[in-house]
């Protein structure tokens, strides 16, 4: 429960336990409502401790090796080596995690241009754009997943957004997640394929698969335990053209020397994530393997760290700086 949660519980606690305020108010129907109602408003909010915008959720690291990293004006890239399952056989192919702090629209859900008008309507992100390309016979996949998820957890408890896009020769696919309300997403879909098609709905949830890589590199331990119900990822569905729909999970986590090993499992499906980080901060991701059942035959994608570079890449879109693909084991035809 958040700390705003408690102090609504708390107020609610108090009128209940002193019916004499409600009777008093209640005398002076105007007067008295309005009184109640300033009082409500000072227990809640009059208390409450002045937040700075960008708070940090870390409170077991120091808040300089935080913003040293974080708010350097650069971004996280790392290569993995993509092994992924697809139509009961394994691809070779790639993928990228690319990890960078910005300032949100909270109100518009999208990338503020000009943060300092922003004001109250900014709200400092996570964001994890998750690349994966691989070939299937003779048609190629590609794959992309972003998740924007507040810094401060304290004040913004839910990811704002997730968006997937998936492009083969066959059609294309796009989905997002709109925070719409408390734990409440707006899902939005459009897709070349029937059985998908249009959708605009309401899905309620505490937990996204999605976030849990940015909850990782936030802090491991936001991330969920024991059971719980969550969201399945936006690719995994895609991949597998499954409803998007909460499911029964449990999650746990376990160090292994300097490794941090997190295993979310759906006791329904029998479908399992584990993600590998550095249990140090910065938490970096050095792997990922997801197990599904198809057909009673288990499937195993994996995805292993190759290199990592930091860098303002937004800068980097002339020729000249093709050879940094090399340095992340990506060759310039390799997207």
């Amino acid at each position: 429960m958040s700390v705003y949660g408690a102090r609504i519980k708390l107020v609610t606690l108090r009128l209940i336990a002193a019916p004499e305020i409600i009777k008093f108010k209640s005398s002076n129907r105007n007067g008295g409502m309005k009184k109640l109602l300033f009082g409500l408003i000072w227990l809640v909010l009059g208390c409450a401790p002045d937040r700075p915008a960008a708070e940090l959720p870390n409170a077991g690291y120091h808040q300089e090796q935080f913003k040293a990293y974080w708010y350097a004006g650069k971004a996280e890239i790392t290569s993995y080596r993509l092994s992924q399952s697809r139509y009961g056989e394994n691809r070779e192919g790639n993928a990228v995690l690319i990890f960078v702090t910005e300032d949100f629209s909270r109100n518009k859900l999208v990338k503020l241009d000009n943060h300092k008008q922003a004001a109250e309507d900014k709200v400092n992100v996570l964001k994890l754009n998750l690349t994966k390309n691989f070939v299937t016979g003779i048609y190629p996949y590609s794959l992309m997943l972003s998740v924007f998820t507040p810094v401060d957890r304290a004040r913004y408890e839910n990811t704002l957004k997730v968006t997937m896009s998936s492009q083969e020769w066959c059609g294309q696919v796009y989905k997002q997640l709109l925070l719409r309300g408390h734990h409440q997403y707006q899902l939005v879909g459009h897709s070349y394929f029937e059985q998908e098609g249009e959708q605009n709905l309401l899905v309620n949830d505490d937990h996204l698969e999605d976030e849990l890589w940015t909850l990782a590199r936030l802090d491991p331990r936001l991330l969920p335990q024991g059971e719980f119900e969550v969201l399945p990822g936006l690719l995994h569905a895609r991949l597998r053209h499954e409803d998007l729909r909460p499911m029964k999970a449990s999650g746990h986590s376990d160090t292994r020397g300097d490794t941090l090993v997190y295993t979310l499992s759906y006791p329904e499906s029998g479908r399992e994530l584990v993600i590998e980080m550095e249990h140090a901060f910065p938490h970096a991701i050095l792997a990922w393997q997801e197990t599904t059942v198809e057909n009673g035959k288990e499937q195993v994608t994996r995805a292993v760290r190759q290199k990592t570079l930091m860098t303002d890449y937004w800068t980097k879109n002339k020729n000249e700086f093709l050879p940094l693909r090399d340095s992340l084991g990506l060759s310039p035809r390799n997207y």
